[in-house]
């Protein structure tokens, strides 16, 4: 289990580097990455913290590149939007970087968190990570 484990976290990480280099990634293809990378960390044990740690830290870095480059997307577009179609890009934004700001709190968590609340940062991570997940999928096929 740990191998299967060990080895679902380099192909995450894997798919994440490359992915980097794929702006035409669809919202799809990245739901199912970020899929992966919660249910592999979903699956560590406190002996197994600094996998976690480190699959958490790449799928994060993932959605963070994303996140940017829909920024960017969207400031490219801005001229042509109308004021409905920017109060609602600003919302969706402002959104999904609360959901990532809340992320980054389970993160700290895992980095810190004692062995006895373990599975409980764990689980408020993968709960968080994947509504993060979820909604960067809505947005991506709006944006």
């Amino acid at each position: 289990m740990k191998l299967r484990t060990l080895a679902l976290t380099l192909v995450v990480a894997m798919a994440a580097q490359l992915s980097l280099a794929d702006d035409k990634t669809t919202g799809k293809e990245v739901g199912k990455k970020v899929e992966d990378a919660g249910k592999a960390i979903g699956s560590y044990t406190i002996a197994q913290r600094d996998q976690a740690i480190k699959s958490a830290r790449t799928a994060l870095a993932d959605l963070d590149a994303r996140m940017r480059r829909m920024e960017r997307k969207i400031d490219a577009g801005w001229d042509k939007m109308d004021a409905a179609a920017r109060k609602k890009a600003r919302a969706t934004l402002s959104a999904l970087h609360k959901e990532r700001d809340e992320v980054a709190e389970w993160y700290g968590g895992l980095k810190h968190g004692s062995a006895e609340a373990w599975d409980e940062v764990k689980g408020g991570f993968v709960k968080s990570y994947e509504g993060l997940k979820q909604s960067f999928a809505k947005a991506a096929t709006e944006y």
